[in-house]
């Protein structure tokens, strides 16, 4: 066997240590086997030239031959663009940079035959190539092999002469050294019952496919393994928390619960909160400790839910609390069960960063003692001053926003692991949730409480503003409140600040006889917080913010939401910011407003948006549109190594293929001993980056 996991990459021919080092230090790739594990983006069909005239829309990569006939400079700040005017005599194709500008008008020459390389898009009636491959006529290797691969480097890379080119080079030669099979890493059961390519014939058509079909297998083979781990890895440490903690046996639903639930609720539970609470009652009963992801769109009632269930932790003798990102947001769910627990010799306390003096040390001594029962607050909860007679159940808000070592520390408050409720109204999609959340059991909260109406979406065009402010005045002489939000995108937080600053100015002379208050980042909490508490009060009619507001403002008399420059934002921030609004009984509208030139996928968005109110549906078109990105937090999760050619977004199935495999090497080999899965185990050892057992605590 041919081990390469062991063979420095500065040993193959061609890479030596100043390679090595940069290989390293852009990649991480140190050994050969990281290298043969560098997969490539994309593979082009280098065995013909196409003419221009049979372009169309729906082509992947493809080379075209002929020369630039002229170049023109278009737009302005972010939306300056170079455009060179492509011909080969059958049609006229744009190639466009937004980027190296200055590169591209000194390299490239008109009147000269050039080979051009990419994808084509159909933009204003004309197709276009954004960043092209360009080469000179001489360079021409029309490919018998069929697809050639094409590998991501980075700019530091491309300045030490490592692209695309310099990686396929090198693969080649590594390929033409390895004689004999490399060592599988999956058993031969799993590898017959999926049908699935031996790692070394993988790992050669991965690279360098002799034709589509043998990609495709090559592809299946190594995405399948990839799932396989992440999968493997997430239900070996489920069923191991499983068989190590025990939960506390909450017996009964009494006294407390039932009061409440008779006397104190406000209106009938939906269909789907009964679900929800049952699934949890059966948790809570079962004598395993519960982890449970309650997922549910904004105003779906989680939070009503979560207080049900503290309740039943307090009915069996044990105190709750409740964790949420910021003090706005806890200060929120402390007035909220407040108000629902109104006349019930209940404690409530709210502890965050402001809370200090004699009070906080009041509620930390009513804490140890057992007589503060349900404890909200921020992450202050965590601090090691604070210590519970007797922690039976945590809940935990917006849990994406916590570290997993900040969570970890709650378990540290109790003898026994408390009961876990971690609540999100970001709508995951399944197979999100089974890699992010793969340890917890998910329930979803998917209809809204009686009375509530679907939020109405309109996209409108920003040349309309006149009409814009006549339907916000029709609203606000109705007594109702708008918010008008503004993108606030890092790269350029000068020029949005002044987007919003702008926007404020604006917005106050065009509704003169309004109060407008507005609310962005940079504002200190203090301030931020009277300019909320001014618009949560009513005294404000209209808000001009930015997306801080996106999590944690509850407002039921605001009818709109204007999202101006709709565009710079994702789908799911899109349906984050709407959720602001709705809350009420009135008709609410969402506006997205925005100019006419936009790319197909933002279009797509926003169609996505008019057309749905369904978070679900929102995050798997999220999904598709963007991938999976970073995963917010994939280091806390189940996700423990990166993907590396698998996509959320596209291989569900594929994935719940490798959950049932995974799902059965766990069962049958709990304790990682049989000799014939030692691969499994050992592959798994090596995959992870960290032996933190993170995965015991949700």
């Amino acid at each position: 066997m041919y081990d390469l996991t062991t063979r420095d990459i500065k040993f193959l021919s061609g890479v030596g240590p100043q390679r090595a080092a940069l290989l390293d230090k852009e990649l991480g790739i140190r050994s050969m086997y990281d290298l043969l594990c560098y997969f490539p983006y994309k593979y082009v069909d280098r065995s013909r030239i196409y003419s221009i005239r049979e372009v169309n829309g729906s082509m992947p990569y493809i080379q075209l031959k002929g020369e630039i006939l002229g170049t023109e400079l278009t737009g302005e700040g972010r939306g300056r663009r170079l455009v060179a005017h492509f011909s080969d005599g059958t049609g006229v194709v744009d190639l466009v940079w937004f980027q190296g500008i200055k590169y591209v008008t000194g390299k490239y020459k008109v009147h000269k035959e050039y080979i051009v390389f990419g994808k084509p898009t159909l933009f204003n009636g004309r197709f276009n190539i954004a960043h092209p491959d360009i080469d000179e006529v001489s360079e021409l290797k029309l490919s018998a092999v069929g697809l050639q691969p094409y590998y991501n480097t980075t700019e530091r890379m491309k300045r030490g002469f490592l692209n695309s080119r310099a990686i396929e080079q090198m693969m080649s030669t590594l390929l033409a050294q390895v004689s004999e099979p490399l060592p599988e890493t999956l058993t031969p059961p799993i590898l017959a019952a999926h049908h699935l390519m031996s790692l070394t014939d993988a790992l050669r058509n991965i690279h360098f496919p002799a034709n589509a079909d043998l990609l495709r297998k090559a592809q299946y083979r190594l995405k399948f393994e990839e799932l396989f781990y992440v999968q493997l890895n997430i239900l070996r440490y489920a069923r191991d928390r499983q068989r190590r903690y025990r939960g506390n046996v909450f017996r009964k639903v009494g006294d407390v619960f039932n009061t409440f639930y008779t006397r104190n609720l406000p209106f009938e539970l939906t269909g789907a909160q009964k679900r929800v609470l049952k699934e949890i009652r059966r948790d809570l009963g079962s004598g395993r400790q519960m982890n449970r992801l309650l997922q549910g769109d904004v105003g779906s009632g989680k939070t009503l839910v979560a207080l049900m269930s503290m309740l039943i932790a307090l009915d069996n003798g044990y105190q709750a609390c409740l964790m949420a990102p910021t003090e706005i947001l806890a200060n929120q769910h402390y007035d909220t069960i407040c108000r629902f627990l109104e006349g019930m010799d209940i404690r409530v306390e709210l502890l965050t960063g402001s809370v200090k003096g004699k009070r906080r040390a009041d509620i930390l001594a009513g804490l140890q003692a057992g007589g503060v029962r349900i404890l909200v607050g921020t992450h202050a909860l965590i601090e090691d001053a604070v210590s519970f007679a007797s922690l039976g159940m945590a809940v935990i808000d917006e849990q994406h926003r916590f570290g997993v070592e900040q969570r970890s520390r709650l378990w540290t408050k109790s003898e026994r692991p408390p009961h876990v409720l971690v609540m999100t109204a970001t709508p995951i999609p399944r197979t999100l949730a089974m890699t992010l959340y793969g340890d917890l059991d998910v329930s979803v909260i998917d209809e809204l409480p009686p009375g509530r109406k679907p939020i109405v979406t309109i996209h409108q065009y920003d040349n309309r503003r006149e009409s814009l402010h006549r339907s916000l005045r029709k609203q606000i002489d109705l007594g109702r409140q708008v918010y008008i939000v503004y993108p606030l995108v890092k790269e350029s937080e000068k020029m949005d600040l002044r987007n919003v600053e702008e926007g404020y100015e604006r917005i106050r002379a065009a509704f003169p006889d309004c109060t407008v208050c507005k609310v962005h980042g940079q504002m200190k909490a203090a301030e931020k917080d009277a300019q909320m508490q001014l618009f949560a009060s009513g005294a404000a009619q209209i808000m001009v913010a930015t997306t801080v507001i996106e999590v944690g403002v509850n407002v039921p008399n605001a009818s709109v939401m204007v999202i101006e420059n709709a565009e710079r934002f994702g789908l799911a921030q899109l349906h984050q910011l709407r959720g602001r609004v709705g809350r009420g009984a009135e008709q609410s509208y969402c506006i997205l407003v925005t100019g006419y030139k936009l790319a197909q996928d933002t279009r797509k968005r926003l169609e996505i948006m008019v057309r749905t109110n369904d978070g679900f549906e929102i995050a798997e078109a999220d999904l598709k549109l963007r991938g999976p990105g970073d995963l917010e937090g994939t280091q806390q999760s189940g996700v423990a190594f990166d993907l590396k050619i698998a996509d959320l977004a596209r291989d569900g199935q594929l994935l719940q293929l490798a959950r049932e495999a995974a799902g059965r090497v766990v069962e049958d080999d709990p304790d990682g001993t049989l000799p014939e899965n030692a691969v499994l185990w050992r592959r798994l050892k090596a995959l992870r980056k960290t032996n933190v057992n993170w995965a015991a605590i949700s």
